[in-house]
């Protein structure tokens, strides 16, 4: 199961193109709210039906953990001790920890970024702490997938679905991504 987390000011772009992507290359993936109500507003005014809580799911099945930047959502969601637990147990575990825009800074706080090659919205490079900044739009280092900002939402959503043993390609193709 991949997770998507939500929280008040997520940016919209970087959650509903990835969970969308990810379903069409046949995905299992589900959304969690951090907070205390399902319905979770984006940075842009755009309300979001999250499918969990936080403390409803088993992440014991998560493959994939996924934060979606924006702000303030990037800052609610490194604020959530219990997404902090989460996050550092699937990286010691190994699962894939993914996150785009301003949301690799809850990575480098959290010490996921150490030692690792990663990028994330301009102007946020000192957050990644112990990291080789890149400028790439998409970098994975291992189990560690990181992203620019929301034109590059669709790439990381490929790469996500890559690293989880999908064939992103027929999708690609679907969406006229390429052309």
């Amino acid at each position: 199961m991949v997770y998507v987390f939500l929280a008040e000011g997520f940016e919209e772009i970087e959650a509903i193109s990835v969970i969308d992507i990810l379903r069409r290359c046949q995905l299992s993936v589900q959304t969690v709210s951090i907070s205390d109500n399902l319905l979770v507003c984006g940075a842009h005014g755009i309300p979001v039906v999250a499918d969990s809580y936080l403390e409803e799911v088993d992440f014991d099945a998560a493959c994939a953990l996924i934060l979606p930047g924006g702000l303030p959502g990037s800052d609610n969601l490194q604020a959530c001790s219990d997404l902090e637990a989460l996050l550092k147990q699937a990286d010691k575990a190994g699962k894939i920890v993914a996150a785009v825009c301003a949301a690799p800074k809850i990575l480098g706080a959290f010490g996921i970024t150490e030692g690792r090659c990663a990028t994330c919205y301009p102007g946020y490079e000192q957050e990644l702490l112990g990291a080789a900044a890149k400028a790439d739009r998409v970098v994975c280092d291992g189990h560690v997938i990181t992203s620019r900002g929301a034109g590059t939402a669709a790439d990381f959503a490929f790469a996500i679905a890559s690293a989880l043993g999908a064939n992103p390609e027929p999708v690609r193709k679907g969406m006229l991504y390429d052309i």
